[in-house]
C-alpha cells in the first residue's frame, strides 16, 4: 500500500469520525502502522503533523479560505496575475497550441509520456518540447490517460519516458519553499474561452478556494458559471492548473475527475502547510 493510499484511508476515517477528534494512536491503527512510523510517514507526506491536518479538514477552515480566496483572486486577476498567484509562485506559464499544431493534430510533434508515484498516488504525465501537455492521476491503470492524450494529439509521435516523468514529478511536488529550478511550461490545447478560464485558475493562490461563479465574474463573464464549469472540467493538467481549488457556492467541494477523495487530500494538504507554523 502506498503512502497516498494510507492517507486516503485515514481521511475516510477522519470524515466518518471527525466529531470524536481521532487520536494519533487511532489514526495509526487505521493506517496499519505503529504510531512512530505513521507519524514519520504522515509528516513526510503532508509536511505537517496528523493533528494539524485534522484541523485543516474542518468546514469552518474551508469557509475562511473561501472568503480569503474571493479577495485574493480578484486582486490577482485585476493585476494580470502578477499578484500572489500560483502562476508566479511556481513559475508556471501556459503556452497555447498553435493553429498549425491543432490543424495537424500534433503531426510532427514528439510527446514523451510516462508513469510515476506522486504524493497523490499514481501519476501520468505527457510532455512535448513546449511543455507539459497532460497530467492526471489514476488508481487502477493509465488506459484512460493514454486515451485522452491520443484524443488530443492523434497524430503525434508518442514515446514512453518514465525517467523524464520522475524528474518532472520531483520538480512539481518539491517540498522546499523555493520555486522549481526552472520554469514549468504547460502546452495546452483548448478554445480561447477555455484558455481564459485555465489562466484564471492559475490566479487562485495556494491554500485558497474559489467558486465557479467567482471565476466567471473574475473573467468578466458573470452569467457564464456553467460554461466556466465545463471549461474547468476540460482541464487536462491536474494540480498545476489547480481546478481542485474550485468548489460550489454552497461550500460543498463538488466533483473531481481524478477522484473526490484526492481533491480533499490536495486541498487539506495545502491548507495545513500554509496555516501551520514551521
Amino acid at each position: 500500500m502506498s503512502d497516498y493510499e494510507r492517507i486516503a484511508k485515514v481521511i475516510r476515517h477522519i470524515d466518518a469520525d471527525f466529531a470524536q477528534q481521532p487520536t494519533l494512536s487511532e489514526l495509526a491503527a487505521v493506517a496499519g502502522l505503529s504510531e512512530a512510523h505513521f507519524h514519520r510517514m504522515f509528516v513526510k507526506w503532508a509536511g505537517v503533523t496528523p493533528k494539524d491536518f485534522v484541523r485543516a479538514l474542518t468546514m469552518d477552515h474551508a469557509s475562511l479560505l473561501l472568503k480569503r480566496g474571493e479577495s485574493v483572486l480578484g486582486a490577482s486577476l485585476d493585476s494580470g496575475l502578477s499578484g500572489p498567484s500560483r502562476l508566479h509562485d511556481l513559475c508556471v506559464s501556459i503556452h497555447a497550441a498553435t493553429p498549425g499544431e491543432i490543424k495537424a493534430n500534433g503531426k510532427g510533434i514528439e510527446i514523451r509520456w510516462g508513469l510515476s508515484e506522486s504524493p497523490f498516488g499514481n501519476i501520468f504525465i505527457a510532455n512535448s518540447a513546449r511543455g507539459i501537455t497532460h497530467l492526471s492521476f489514476f488508481d487502477v491503470d493509465e488506459a484512460d490517460s493514454i486515451d485522452a492524450l491520443q484524443a488530443d494529439w492523434p497524430c503525434a509521435d508518442l514515446v514512453r519516458d518514465d525517467i523524464l516523468v520522475r524528474r518532472l514529478v520531483g520538480e512539481i511536488f518539491r517540498t522546499e519553499a523555493s520555486p522549481p529550478q526552472s520554469p514549468l511550461h504547460l502546452h495546452v490545447k483548448g478554445t480561447p474561452f477555455q484558455l481564459l478560464v485555465w489562466k484564471a485558475l492559475l490566479g487562485i493562490p495556494d491554500a485558497s478556494l474559489s467558486t465557479y461563479g467567482r471565476l466567471a465574474k473574475g473573467i468578466g463573464r458573470e452569467k457564464s458559471s456553467r460554461a466556466v464549469g465545463n471549461a474547468v472540467g476540460r482541464n487536462r493538467i491536474s494540480y498545476l492548473i489547480p481546478c481542485h481549488r474550485v468548489i460550489r457556492e454552497t461550500g460543498v467541494s463538488g466533483g473531481y475527475r481524478w477522484g473526490q477523495l484526492r481533491k480533499r487530500a490536495m486541498i487539506s494538504r495545502e491548507q495545513a502547510q500554509a496555516f501551520t507554523p514551521r
